[in-house]
């Protein structure tokens, strides 16, 4: 079973009601590489203090009383867009919800009439999931409102990675000199784009494992070294690339593992999903190689017997629930700094 290391003191609860004004500049909140690594300190102090609140009987702050939310969600989403009204509410905002379907969007309109229709709202926070990617930053470029990318196409989930971070560090006591393996579709996927740059940023050992036809084509001169060797400065020199699992996983503090979507199949990337379970699943066997207090993650929604088997998935090692319950707390962050100017 992980071990929970003592957790780190806790910041001034910032509970009190924010200011009415906006911020002069909106906090659009788009990817971690927008966040210095002490931006990110401050997301997860701010994340105990919201996880406090979430233990309380009466589950009711005056944070964002006044505020107005919009969620915007042009793709499914359960966790994410659960998580971010339950945050709002929680923090006393009003959340109104609009969906892809039935949308002005589905009939016709462009982003660009939907960002003029919000901004005459005169919304404090957008919530925005968008299947092309970039389309939360086209938004913020004409927004007064703060825009947070509740992940876009295959580019960036910045809140996903920052829930990541703060489960990691609840139990290790730190992000820093852990060795972190992200297994599964580094092609494809959101969730490890921006957990790429949180991981990095607090000093994680990172290394990327996949089949050759689902790693980037700019990784792929780091397999078996790493990612930018001998490029100073570049924010992921150093990051390993394998397409060995078990290589991977060797003496891993954390294993991650990626939905593998079944398309990527039909694309031609995998022979069979059955290859690549045998190739690359996250079993009991595979985690022997990890260290035994080693953390099992997941950003769900799960595919149990490919990526992952229900073993692990279910298992002592796993925080996949945790992951969930983190995201509420930690989205509850993340509203509060995009009503607050920026202080680092």
């Amino acid at each position: 079973m992980p071990t929970t290391t003592r957790r780190r003191p806790v910041r001034q609860a910032p509970l009190s009601p924010a200011n009415g004004a906006r911020p002069a500049t909106p906090r659009h909140i788009l990817d971690l590489d927008d966040f210095t690594q002490e931006e990110i300190e401050v997301v997860l102090q701010n994340t105990e203090v919201m996880r406090e609140v979430l233990q309380r009987d009466i589950k009711k702050v005056p944070t964002l009383r006044g505020k107005t939310i919009i969620t915007l969600f042009y793709e499914a989403s359960t966790r994410t867009r659960v998580s971010f009204e339950q945050a709002g509410k929680i923090l006393s905002a009003d959340v109104i919800n609009v969906s892809g379907s039935g949308s002005s969007v589905e009939k016709g309109e462009s982003l660009y009439n939907t960002a003029l229709t919000l901004q005459a709202m005169n919304a404090d926070i957008i919530v925005m999931r968008h299947p092309h990617s970039g389309a939360p930053h086209f938004l913020s470029r004409f927004l007064n409102s703060a825009v947070i990318n509740a992940g876009d196409g295959t580019h960036a989930h910045p809140t996903q990675a920052l829930l990541d971070l703060f489960t990691i560090r609840d139990h290790f006591g730190k992000v820093e000199g852990l060795k972190v393996v992200i297994v599964g579709d580094l092609l494809y996927s959101r969730v490890a784009r921006s957990n790429l740059w949180g991981l990095t940023k607090m000093g994680a050992d990172v290394t990327l494992c996949a089949p050759p036809t689902l790693i980037p084509s700019d990784f792929l001169g780091g397999i078996g070294n790493g990612i930018h060797d001998g490029t100073s400065g570049h924010p992921f020199a150093g990051v390993k690339v394998e397409t060995n699992v078990e290589s991977a996983l060797t003496d891993a503090d954390v294993v991650m593992t990626l939905r593998l979507q079944s398309e990527r199949q039909e694309a031609g990337h995998l022979p069979t999903l059955r290859e690549y379970s045998r190739m690359y699943g996250i079993t009991p066997r595979r985690m022997q190689l990890a260290k035994p207090e080693a953390l099992v993650m997941h950003p769900g929604p799960m595919n149990e017997g490919i990526e992952i088997d229900p073993e692990v998935a279910h298992g002592a090692q796993a925080v996949i629930e945790e992951q969930v319950t983190h995201g509420v707390a930690v989205r509850m962050a993340l509203l509060y700094a995009a009503v607050t100017p920026r202080t680092v």
